[in-house]
């Protein structure tokens, strides 16, 4: 399974970027999927998933300010995100596959994407 990344930039503080993300031979709309984020120098975390059981859930963090959402046409898996702050900036990537567990623990997934570079200036 191929998972890749797209639309990462960089931006000032209150712009807005959309990611998306796809994957080869499986489809988003059947499993659990998220998207993360490691902020430079720091740890991997959970931004948002899609699950199954629950739809969409967010950190506390992006609450409000960024919607994940699921293409099934084109099987995408998208992460729109509005009032950017320099605390968003990192590599995002998109995780497929719960296997099981929470949905903010980056070992839960099976598939991932290389990442996509975001950077927001203040």
């Amino acid at each position: 399974v191929e998972v890749v990344e797209s639309g990462g930039d960089s931006v000032q503080a209150g712009g807005s970027l959309r990611l998306s993300c796809t994957a080869s031979t499986i489809s988003m709309s059947g499993f659990d999927v998220a998207w993360f984020r490691q902020p430079p120098g720091k740890e991997l975390e959970g931004v948002a998933a899609f699950l199954s059981d629950e739809g969409a859930v967010y950190a506390d963090s992006v609450k409000g300010r960024f919607t994940i959402s699921k293409d099934t046409s084109k099987n995408t898996l998208d992460l729109q995100m509005d009032n950017l702050n320099p605390g968003d900036t990192g590599v995002y990537y998109c995780a497929t596959v719960k296997k099981s567990g929470n949905w903010f623990t980056a070992v839960n997934y099976v598939y991932w994407g290389q990442g996509t570079q975001v950077v927001v200036s203040s």
